[in-house]
């Protein structure tokens, strides 16, 4: 969780990473192409698909990455006689190799509206778009293909796999396109927004599904507040085919109200209703404290029973200033 920060360093940072902090702009997702180093993509465990790319498997085959010499067998390829082994041990030993793969990158993008929060730096769904083109130009660095799906409550866009620069630029203008589209009034009561919202999540992980194929490296970037048994399910099964990482972007208050030595009324809105907290009320912190371990830990659940590789993503500092790194699922909860 993000320490508190001053109005100045948020002014600074915004100015700094091109961001208005509520919408997303070509420059601002651009700039990530120069920091692609930063995230790891490399697999967590050994690539299950037989395609054609950079990646080794621990399948035998003709390829580029020697892998051992064995005896000779019936049926070797003699191309492939290892003469240097072959001499100096008097049996005749042939090369094995193994195969590279590619791993094409595939995205879930989470740019709906419980994502339209923030409390401190950007909102969520302007860092998860961060993220995003974060995770696309490293990928492309390494030589893989981008493609992936991001969705709004409203709507969603769709680009398979390809490779190049292009397919990186087609990423961003899709995440600009439906955030734009956020900031548009639709009309809709919360409870409404809240069920669409639910609803695609969930449409977004079966069309995830038919979109990947196995072996994949797949990313999913979202508050997970919509997360169910059901949801949870599609995610563990894309798992046993691909290697899919979730990454839970959070807003501070989300963990915690802002502390405060005397009391201090605070309103805050849903564009709907309006509720007022007031800062600095012991037992309130406490209750709010409960409320925030109960939902974590039911994520952190759903997660573990996924059996995914788990990251949180704080949309309270910049995405330069964090370490994108694995943490135990336990660690999303708050201690009480």
């Amino acid at each position: 969780m993000s320490a508190s920060v001053s109005p100045q360093q948020i002014a600074q940072w915004l100015e700094q990473y091109k961001t208005s902090g509520t919408t997303l702009s070509l420059a601002e997702l651009l700039q990530y192409r120069h920091h692609s180093a930063l995230v790891d993509l490399t697999p967590k465990r050994a690539p299950q698909a037989r395609l054609s790319g950079t990646y080794v498997t621990k399948l035998k085959g003709r390829g580029m990455e020697f892998d051992e010499s064995r005896h000779y067998q019936p049926g070797d390829d003699i191309r492939a006689i290892d003469w240097r082994v072959t001499a100096r041990t008097g049996k005749t030993h042939t090369k094995i190799y193994r195969e590279e793969r590619e791993r094409p990158v595939t995205l879930l993008t989470d740019l709906s509206s419980t994502m339209q929060f923030g409390s401190q730096f950007v909102f969520k769904s302007v860092q998860a778009a961060h993220l995003a083109s974060l995770i696309a130009w490293a990928a492309i660095d390494r030589g893989d293909k981008v493609g992936g799906i991001s969705f709004n409550s409203q709507s969603h866009l769709e680009l398979k796999p390809r490779s190049r620069q292009s397919a990186v630029l087609a990423l961003t203008h899709q995440l600009i396109t439906l955030q734009t589209a956020n900031m548009v009034d639709d009309k809709q009561t919360s409870a409404q927004r809240s069920h669409l919202s639910s609803q695609r999540f969930l449409d977004a992980c079966q069309r995830l599904r038919r979109l990947i194929k196995p072996g994949n490296l797949v990313w999913i970037v979202s508050d997970f507040h919509h997360l169910d048994a059901q949801s949870a399910a599609l995610i563990a099964d894309m798992n046993r085919h691909c290697e899919v990482r979730a990454c839970v972007v959070a807003d501070p208050m989300e963990r915690a109200l802002p502390s405060q030595r005397f009391r201090q009324t605070l309103n805050v809105t849903d564009g709907e209703h309006e509720q007022t907290i007031t800062l600095g009320n012991a037992q309130l912190q406490k209750q709010y404290q409960r409320w925030a371990n109960e939902r974590h830990l039911h994520l952190a659940t759903l997660l573990q029973q996924a059996n995914v590789m788990a990251f949180t993503l704080d949309a309270g500092i910049p995405l330069l200033l964090q370490k994108l790194q694995p943490i135990h699922l336990s660690q999303l909860k708050v201690a009480s």
